[in-house]
């Protein structure tokens, strides 16, 4: 089950040399994500979450922008704290929405995952 961005992209290389070693690599990944894609290394499992690809792009480009903004130490600080909150509640509700996916916590505990 990774996390989306860096590290992710480190694990997408190992999972690629298990399954050349003859492992069977299965990800757990919400619909949504910026670098969690699909390959032939490993199988997806994928759930649903309340956020579209566009809303988790203009959120991460609004807290990119944020970061370089001009102002006092203080108000970067304040506008980068809700950027990292906003980030927080998306991540748990994807986890939520994860644990009560009764289909895929099914696939997930007879495949002995």
């Amino acid at each position: 089950v990774p996390v989306d961005g860096s590290h992710w992209l480190s694990m997408r290389e190992v999972l690629e040399i298990l399954q050349q070693r003859g492992h069977e690599v299965v990800v757990v990944a919400p619909e949504v994500s910026m670098h969690i894609k699909p390959s032939k290394s490993f199988v997806m499992k994928m759930y649903p979450v309340p956020f579209t690809q566009e809303e988790m792009e203009n959120d991460f480009k609004a807290f990119i922008q944020t970061s370089f903004e001009e102002g006092s130490f203080v108000e970067r600080f304040l506008k980068i704290h809700e950027g990292m909150k906003r980030f927080r509640d998306v991540s748990i509700a994807s986890c939520q929405l994860l644990l009560q996916n009764k289909e895929l916590m099914s696939y997930l505990g007879e495949s002995k995952f």
